[in-house]
Parts: structure tokens; sequence; C-alpha cells
């Protein structure tokens, strides 16, 4: 028994994986045509993708926000477990990073459900909040620029219905929250962000360290 979460080596990270990952060929394709780009590390691990397939299905969501989609791992995941009408929006900047996953989702049959959206995030969810699509969403994944995280989860906020949920990735950032010699831009805006929900009475709050880390808020009555 452990009265704290353990840390996990390579032997039982490779545990875990054995005897819980379920990841279909096709992912796992798109997975490893990512690992081979210089900016692999961008890509979120099979296990995470799995963890937010299951949390797409516990929620019950039809539709759902993505804020950085890079290869399309995770877009391809979620809309995996949307329903046939679901729909998700996709949004990221690269047109190059984004092609990659294209064929995959074609191929995975859901193509149909992913609504992709080249620009800045900012500006895409601004617009669905004028369109009147307020409450409109149930899930919401954030993994894009880190400066701009707090921006993105005040947006999703708005656009998430009441019990909806809001997934942040890289909450931990590779352990350099507790570093204090790093004061980058990146770091500072993931530890003031970890530091406001805290205490953000809008949401139910859990930080699962799962990958770099996943932040799930979910949106109170």
């Amino acid at each position: 028994m452990s009265t704290r979460s353990i840390g996990l080596d390579d032997d039982l990270y490779n545990y875990l994986i054995r005897v819980s990952l379920r990841e279909p060929d096709l992912f796992a394709r798109l997975r490893r045509e990512t690992e081979g780009m210089p900016e692999a590390m961008m890509q979120i691990s099979p296990e995470q993708g799995q963890f937010m397939q299951l949390l797409v299905k516990l929620t019950g969501a039809k539709n759902a926000l993505e804020i950085g989609t890079f290869t399309g791992y995770s877009a391809l995941a979620v809309a995996t477990e949307l329903p046939e009408n679901g729909k998700l929006i996709a949004c990221d900047i690269s047109e190059s990073f984004t092609s990659v996953g294209r064929p995959y989702w074609e191929e995975a049959g859901v193509a149909d459900k992913i609504d992709l959206r080249i620009g800045p995030a900012v500006a895409t969810l601004d617009a669905l909040i004028v369109d009147g699509q307020e409450t409109g969403f149930d899930f919401a994944f954030i993994d894009a620029d880190k400066t701009n995280y707090a921006n993105y989860y005040e947006r999703c906020l708005k656009l998430l219905r009441p019990g909806g949920l809001i997934a942040i990735d890289n909450v931990l950032w590779d352990g350099s929250v507790v570093s204090p010699k790093d004061i980058s831009a990146d770091t500072q805006a993931i530890r003031a962000l970890n530091d406001a929900l805290k205490n953000d009475e809008r949401i139910d709050l859990s930080l699962v360290p799962i990958g770099d880390g996943l932040t799930l808020a979910r949106k109170r009555p």
C-alpha cells in the first residue's frame, strides 16, 4: 500500500503498458510516424490517449474541442469515441503537422467528425462564443502553446456545458514546475494556471500524473 502516487521506472512503465494498453494498430502507426519527427516530444503517450477515450465515454461527450492537434493522435483518439453525429473542433496553426494525421482519420472513418480549423485558437474559440455556442460542448482538451493556457481555459470553460470536462496537458512540464531555476515564460504560465485552478470554485479538480501531467477540470453546475 502507498500513501502517495508512486513513480514509474522503465520496468514498471513497461508493465503498465503490457497489462493495460489496448492501442489499435492504426493508432500505433500514426504514433510511430510521429516519433520520427524532430518535434516528436509534442506527441501524447498512448496510455494517455486511451485514458482520454475513457473520459469521453464517461462524460457521454457528443461535441468536443481540441486546442493543439499536432499530428492528430489525440484527435483520432477522441473522435473515435464520439457518436456518429458527434463533432470535434480541432484547433491548430500548422497545416504541415495536421496533414500527417488526416490520412489516419480517413482510414479510421472519423474524418467527418473532425472539423479542423487552422489559425490562432483564441480567435477560433472567440468566434464560437460570438456564434452563440456557449455551453454547447461536453469535453475539451488543451495541449498547445503554454503562454496561452489561461486564455484557452477561460474560453473553454465558457463553451462547456455544466458538468463538462476540460483536460489540460503538460501541467507537470517534465518536472520543471518545481524547479526554481526555470523562469521561462512557458513554465511560469503553467505554474500560474496550476495555482489559479487550485482555488477556482467554478470547477471540480484533479491533477492526474499520467504522461506529462493531465489536469481534469469539471465545470460545476
